[in-house]
C-alpha cells in the first residue's frame, strides 16, 4: 500500500507517529515562511505543514501544487496550534518530510467542495469530479449501507438472492420497453426488463419459496425527478403466503432499514383502503406527515344559489390550521397555483375563522352566518384557521385539492424531510379504463390476483373489481408495491381476456408462464421497492439522480459519455437494421 493511514483517521492519539498519506489537494495556503496543504480522500481531510526553515526545497515544491493534484506525503503527526473542530482530524497536522506528486491535475471546471459553484449539467458532464464531493459521496455510502442492511435482513429470513436475465422478451403491457436487436436472429429483438416479474414467479414454481434481488430495471418513459430510464429495485417474492404475511415481512424490512441506517424508530405502519385514500387525500400516495384531510361539503354548500357549487359533482375542502392571517396577495398566489395547467382548477373559495369567532368567506353573498358556522363545524375549525374549497367533477377536483394540500403543507412547514410517515395503501382497483384505447388495463400488471370475492364481477362490473394489491408510501412517495399473484392457468387466461388479449396473443406473449402453472404452481406473492427512491428519502433529497453514481439527465442522456449515440453503418448492416425512414 502506498499509504499507511487515510486522511480521516488521525487524532491526538497518533502524536509522534510517522505516517504516509495519499490523496487529492483540496486547497493550499502560502503564508510566506510556511505553506499549508489540505489533502483529501474519501475518508476525510488532513492538514499538511511545510516549513521554509526546515526544508526550503520541499516547501517550494509544495507551492507548485494545484487543486486536485494527486500526491503522496510522508511526515510526523504533531498537534495543531490552531485547531479546526469542523473536521475529524482538526486537532493534528502532519509535519512533512517527503512529498511526491503522483499525478498533476488540470484546474477542475467547478469547485470540488460541499457548496460547489457547478450547475447540474456541468456536474453531470464531469460526474467523476462531482463524486469527489462529500454530499454526493455520502449519498452513495448511504446507498451501500442500505443495500447491505437489506441483504442481512432477508438472508436471516432464508431468502435466496437469484439473478434473472437482462435480455428478455418484449411485452405490450406497461411502459415502453428498451429493445436490443439480435445479430444472430436477424429482424428479432430482445427487451430489457421493466421488472423480473415473470421470472420471479417461475422461481416460485421452481420451489425457491423466498427470492430477492437488488436488480436493475429499464423503462423507456418520460423522465422527471423520481424517474430514470434505468433504475434499481429491491425485488422480492414468497410462496405459500397470504397478503398479511407480505405486509408483516416487508414492513419489518423498512423499519429495520430506518433503525440500522438512520437510527430512526419508525412506528408500526398504519393501513388504509385505496378508496379511503382517494376520498380523504385525493391521492393513492398521501403524505401523512400532516393531517389536513378532505371534508366534503355537498350537503351544506349546494342548493344555496351559488352556481359553481350547485353545478358541481363534488364540493370539497381542507382546513389549513393557523393560516387565517393569509393576505389577499397570498390567497391570489394560491389561486394562481391551482389554475396552472398542471393542476387545472378554475377558481378557489376560501373562508376565515376570525379571532372574534365569526367565519367570513369569499362567497358571503350566497351563504349566511349560520351556513358558514356549519362549514366550521364540518371542518372542526378553531380561531385562526383558513378553509380552502374547490368544486368540480369528483375525480378531477380531488386531484386538484391534493395538489393544493401539498402546497399548503410546504408553505406551513409541515413536510419536514427528517420526519417520516409510512402508510400501507390496500385494495387497489384491479383494472383501470383507458379512454384512448377504449379498454381496460391492469392498474399494476396482468399477473395481479383479484380479490376472490370480486372475481364474479369481472364479467359484469370489471371496474369495481379490487386487486389483492398493496403499496407502501413514505412521505407522499410510493416506494414499493406488490400483490398476491394469480397462480391458476384458468384465472390467468380470464384476466388476459378482460385485458383485451386474444387466446393466441396471450399464448404468444405469456404461454411459458401459463404452461408453468400446470406443473404445480404454489400460491405466491411479492413486492418490489424502488431502491433509488427509498435511498433519496433516507438522504432527504427530492431527486433520485443524487443517489445514483452515474445518472442520466432529464432527456435520458448521459452527458459524460455522450450516450445514446449513433452507430456505424457496418453495425447497422450486421443487425439488419434499416435507417431509411
Amino acid at each position: 500500500m502506498l499509504r499507511t493511514v487515510t486522511c480521516g483517521a488521525l487524532s491526538l492519539q497518533n502524536l509522534g507517529e510517522s505516517v504516509t498519506l495519499c490523496g487529492w489537494v483540496q486547497k493550499s495556503r502560502d503564508l510566506g515562511g510556511m505553506t499549508f496543504i489540505d489533502i483529501r480522500d474519501r475518508y476525510g481531510i488532513t492538514q499538511l505543514v511545510f516549513n521554509m526553515d526546515d526544508n526550503r526545497e520541499l516547501c517550494e515544491r509544495a507551492r507548485t501544487l494545484g487543486r486536485e493534484f494527486v500526491i503522496k506525503a510522508i511526515g510526523t503527526v504533531v498537534e495543531r496550534s490552531n485547531k479546526n473542530p469542523k473536521i475529524s482530524t482538526g486537532d493534528v497536522e502532519i509535519k512533512i518530510t517527503a512529498l511526491e506528486i503522483l499525478n498533476p491535475a488540470k484546474l477542475p471546471p467547478f469547485m470540488i467542495d460541499d457548496e460547489t459553484d457547478g450547475g447540474d449539467e456541468l456536474r453531470m458532464k464531469y460526474r467523476y469530479l462531482d463524486l469527489r464531493r462529500n454530499p454526493v459521496r455520502n449519498n452513495l455510502i448511504l446507498r451501500h449501507k442500505m443495500a447491505q442492511s437489506v441483504r442481512r435482513y432477508l438472508d436471516a429470513l432464508d431468502f435466496i438472492e437469484v439473478e434473472t436475465p437482462v435480455l428478455i422478451k418484449s411485452t405490450p403491457e406497461g411502459a415502453r420497453d428498451f429493445v436490443v436487436p439480435s445479430r444472430m436472429n436477424g429482424g428479432e429483438f430482445y427487451a430489457l426488463p421493466q421488472s423480473p416479474q415473470t421470472f420471479k414467479q417461475l422461481l416460485m414454481v421452481s420451489g425457491f419459496d423466498r427470492y430477492f434481488q437488488i436488480v436493475k430495471c429499464f423503462r423507456d418513459e418520460d423522465l422527471r425527478a423520481d424517474r430514470q430510464p434505468e433504475f434499481t429495485q429491491i425485488d422480492c417474492e414468497m410462496s405459500f403466503i397470504e397478503q398479511e404475511d407480505i405486509l408483516n415481512t416487508f414492513e419489518g424490512l423498512i423499519r429495520t432499514l430506518f433503525k440500522e441506517v438512520r437510527n430512526y424508530d419508525l412506528p408500526a405502519v398504519p393501513r388504509m383502503q385505496y378508496a379511503d385514500a382517494m376520498r380523504l387525500y385525493g391521492s393513492d400516495k398521501p403524505d401523512t406527515r400532516f393531517a389536513m384531510q378532505f371534508v366534503e361539503l355537498n350537503e351544506l354548500a349546494k342548493g344555496k344559489g351559488f352556481p359553481v357549487f350547485d353545478h358541481a359533482e363534488l364540493v370539497v375542502g381542507i382546513n389549513a390550521k393557523g393560516a387565517a392571517g393569509y393576505t389577499r396577495k397570498q390567497l391570489d398566489e394560491l389561486t394562481e397555483f391551482i389554475k396552472r395547467p398542471q393542476v387545472g382548477a378554475t377558481g378557489l373559495i376560501y373562508a376565515r375563522h376570525n379571532e372574534d369567532g365569526t367565519i367570513k368567506s369569499s362567497v358571503d353573498k350566497f351563504f349566511n352566518e349560520e351556513d358558514l358556522k356549519q362549514w366550521g363545524e364540518a371542518f372542526q375549525t378553531e380561531k385562526g384557521d383558513l378553509l380552502l374549497v374547490l368544486a368540480g367533477s369528483k375525480d378531477k377536483v380531488r386531484k386538484q385539492l391534493n395538489e393544493l394540500r401539498l402546497e399548503m403543507g410546504n408553505r406551513l412547514g409541515l413536510r419536514d424531510k427528517n420526519t417520516f410517515s409510512a402508510l400501507w395503501v390496500l385494495d387497489f382497483p384491479l383494472l383501470e379504463w383507458d379512454e384512448e384505447t377504449e379498454r381496460y388495463h391492469a392498474m399494476h400488471h396482468p399477473f395481479t390476483s383479484p380479490k376472490p370475492e370480486d372475481i364474479a364481477m369481472l364479467d359484469t362490473n370489471p371496474g369495481e373489481v379490487r386487486a389483492n394489491a398493496y403499496d407502501m408510501v413514505i412521505n407522499g412517495t410510493e416506494i414499493g408495491g406488490g400483490s398476491i399473484r394469480i397462480h391458476d392457468r384458468q384465472l390467468q387466461a380470464l384476466m388476459f381476456k378482460h385485458l383485451g388479449f386474444s387466446t393466441e396473443e396471450a399464448q404468444k406473449q405469456f404461454g411459458f408462464l401459463m404452461d408453468a402453472f400446470e406443473f404445480g404452481a404454489p400460491p405466491h406473492g411479492g413486492i418490489a421497492f424502488g431502491f433509488d427512491r427509498l435511498t433519496s428519502i433516507f438522504a432527504g433529497l427530492d431527486s433520485i439522480r443524487d443517489v445514483i453514481a452515474f445518472p442520466k439527465n432529464n432527456s435520458g442522456r448521459d452527458v459524460m459519455i455522450d450516450s445514446p449515440s449513433t452507430i456505424d453503418d457496418k453495425q447497422l448492416k450486421e443487425l439488419k437494421i434499416k435507417t431509411d425512414f
